[in-house]
């Protein structure tokens, strides 16, 4: 029995929470990760997991083995990489993901860059737009846009993003322009639908610092920001985007940003990347070529 194989899929299956996700994950058959998860269970003499209809949770000993486990594993990859040469020069894979408009806006030209000044590197670009689990999925290094929560992870803040809300210039021009956040209950709106609803929109009240939420009712609902910001500079209605999903159209002229004395507080930008023990160079350089990039490509949004 190959027991570090073992041990792989049995951390991938506590990390996933099932067999059925843990093998479509490492891509192998639902009966083959069940049968080496057995042998493995035989060869240590104890059960691991508690399999029901409903849930998969781990014995105590199960707890145990796989905290053993991920720190096997861990040092078995840094040697890898050692003996691969990564920790003496830039080299190898390099999995990097990002939201898909932020990603081909900003992060695709600093990776074309990127990789003509380090030949040995190559990446594997995943623009996606939900937060993926770095270490389930074998993935580097990740930029997130808005509030982190605590974790083991490594974040570099490289940016604020504001919330804007704007409107084409005709849509304004005869329906006029809000002064404050009740009067959009007046006006149509163009919202995103995103895959945990948000009823109304959030704006904070410059004298008190209050929050104050505006109930929206949609006069269209879209699956994408683009979608959003091509709608109202049609004239559909009033949309509310992050900063960069509506830049150009603003510094064109298309849109108009309204309501900024209401804006909510601007969320960070992060790269964020799990934190175990010595960093590959590629990594390293990455982090050092890409902050100052977008640290710059952020301050400067129109």
């Amino acid at each position: 029995m190959d027991r570090l194989e073992a041990m792989s899929m049995l951390v991938a299956v506590a990390d996933k929470g099932s067999f059925s996700a843990a093998g479509r994950a490492l891509k192998i058959p639902l009966a083959t990760l069940s049968r080496k998860i057995s042998d493995l269970e035989a060869h240590l003499g104890t059960r691991l997991l508690l399999r029901t209809t409903r849930k998969l949770t781990l014995t105590e000993a199960g707890a145990a083995y796989i905290a053993a486990a991920r720190r096997i594993l861990d040092e078995v990859e840094g040697a890898e990489r050692e003996a691969a040469g990564e920790f003496i020069t830039p080299k190898g894979e390099l999995v990097v993901t990002a939201p898909t408009f932020f990603g081909r806006l900003y992060v695709l030209p600093l990776v074309a860059d990127f990789l003509a000044l380090y030949p040995q590197i190559n990446l594997r670009l995943m623009l996606i737009d939900r937060n993926v689990d770095l270490i389930g999925d074998h993935v580097d290094m990740a930029v997130r846009i808005g509030t982190l929560p605590d974790s083991a992870m490594v974040a570099t803040q490289v940016g604020l993003m504001r919330t804007v809300t704007c409107a084409s210039p005709a849509l304004l021009a005869g329906r006029g322009v809000p002064k404050q956040p009740d009067d959009l209950l007046k006006y149509p709106c163009v919202s995103v639908i995103a895959p945990t609803p948000v009823p109304s929109w959030r704006f904070r009240m410059p004298a008190s610092h209050a929050t104050h939420d505006v109930p929206i009712l949609a006069r269209l609902a879209v699956t994408t920001p683009e979608a959003a910001a091509q709608a109202a500079i049609r004239g559909v209605g009033i949309t509310r985007l992050l900063h960069y999903q509506v830049a150009d159209a603003v510094q064109d002229g298309a849109l108009q940003i309204i309501l900024q004395r209401y804006e909510p507080d601007p969320v960070p930008v992060h790269l964020l990347h799990a934190s175990r023990g010595q960093m590959p160079l590629k990594l390293r350089s990455f982090i050092d070529f890409a902050a100052p990039r977008l640290r710059k490509a952020l301050a400067i949004l129109p």
